[in-house]
């Protein structure tokens, strides 16, 4: 079992109230996140009929303006405001008998955490985000909560200037300084968000090469690792094995992007953010639950999420109405970085890429979901009780060799 973590897994809604004072929300994103695009050619390339699609648009591109679409700058933003996530995700807490913390962090940015602060003063949201971390070939994800209110803008002006440097080679004694800084200050919480997931699409092996490097470069300064909301069982598990046998406590993140609140929560008896970083940092341990919901297909939920993403939402501001209006790109109109809409779009593109999105919606719909559930592979369907989890923990050298193994795989990094 567990030594570090203390997990729930919930099949049926619960009064956690009994087990715990205080329910944690980690790791939402709200309208504030830039949520890159640049992965777009790698499963457009992959995903039936959409390529075919896909390569004929690309190469009437090409011929039409002479280049390649640009995917580096272009970007998406999640449907919903602050206060709107704040507020789903509150109200979870409070139904199942908790009282509630809730960290936005949305990509690069504490936007929305000063925009909740501002907006109630009772609101018990810390300024956070999620750092994105250059390092060797890739790059990683870490959730950095509850900066101190005084220095939170100067302390994410210098992430920042880390992050978005455009460094071919990113400076490891600035990045063991940025780190070493956060550690200092007491109630700042930083977190390894889904360390297994190839988010650079540098393929598994290689970005476990990475993993393996930064652990071993940055490992002091991280707190917890993650098991994230959107991420399978399988991964998961492994990642709290990995931790355990490494020494790391775990923190949920949900991940949320679209309408739904987080799939997963952590529960502690501390009543304020400060203390709920003590018990992870200093105390060392933690202890998380895997809501009902959860439970359901991941493609499934990912479908789901996606056609929320890509709703219309009429109550909504006109220039955050639409998907196009959400989904930002330089087509090389003179019009630069600006919504689809701005670049002629009226409809939501062309018929086919219309067609793509209604199926999006209807293969994330309830209906659907037992078609998922049957396809779904037997390591990734949550277990019904703890004792059927079958964790693991392997030591310490068995977890590096085994990434160890991954760089022997993968050759020398480009």
């Amino acid at each position: 079992m567990l030594k570090l973590t203390k997990l729930h897994i919930l099949h049926n809604a619960e009064d956690l109230g009994k087990k715990r004072r205080t329910g944690v929300s980690l790791h939402c994103h709200t309208e504030q996140s830039k949520e890159m695009l640049d992965f777009i050619p790698h499963y457009a390339d992959r995903l039936p009929v959409i390529n075919f699609f896909w390569r004929r648009e690309r190469k009437n591109y090409l011929k039409r303006e002479g280049k390649g679409i640009d995917f580096s700058t272009a970007y998406w933003s999640p449907p919903l405001p602050p206060g709107m996530v704040y507020g789903i995700e509150k109200e979870q807490i409070e139904e199942a008998g908790l009282a509630p913390l809730v960290s936005l962090t949305d990509h690069d940015s504490i936007t929305a955490n000063l925009e909740v602060k501002a907006d109630d003063a009772e609101a018990h949201a810390p300024i956070s985000l999620e750092w994105t971390v250059p390092f060797e070939y890739g790059f990683f994800h870490v959730g950095v909560h509850n900066l101190p209110e005084d220095r939170a803008e100067s302390i994410t002006e210098d992430l920042l200037a880390f992050t978005f440097s455009g460094d071919e080679e990113p400076d490891k004694k600035r990045l063991h300084e940025l780190f070493g800084m956060l550690s200092e200050i007491r109630e700042v919480l930083v977190i390894l968000n889904h360390p297994l997931w190839d988010i650079e699409i540098v393929g598994q092996e290689r970005h476990e090469v990475l993993l393996k490097n930064f652990i071993k470069e940055y490992g002091r300064w991280i707190h917890a690792f993650e098991i994230n909301g959107f991420r399978s069982w399988s991964e998961n598990k492994r990642v709290l094995e990995m931790a355990d046998a490494l020494g790391f406590p775990i923190a949920t993140g949900g991940d949320r992007h679209g309408c739904k609140p987080n799939t997963v929560i952590n529960l502690t008896d501390t009543q304020t953010f400060d203390e709920f970083v003590d018990e992870i940092r200093i105390e060392r341990k933690s202890e998380v639950v895997l809501l009902p919901e959860y439970k359901e297909p991941l493609h499934s939920r990912q479908l789901q999420s996606f056609s929320e993403i890509l709703s219309h939402y009429p109550e909504f501001a006109d220039h955050r109405r639409r998907w196009f209006d959400r989904v930002f790109f330089d087509i090389g109109d003179e019009k630069g970085l600006a919504p689809l809409s701005a670049h002629g779009w009226k409809k939501g593109g062309p018929t086919w890429l219309r067609g793509a999105i209604w199926t999006l919606g209807f293969l994330g719909g309830e209906k659907m979901r037992p078609v998922f559930r049957l396809a779904r592979k037997r390591a990734d369907r949550v277990p019904k009780k703890l004792e059927d989890a079958g964790f693991v923990i392997p030591d310490v050298e068995e977890v590096m060799a085994g990434l160890r193994q991954s760089q022997t795989s993968a050759g020398t990094p480009g």
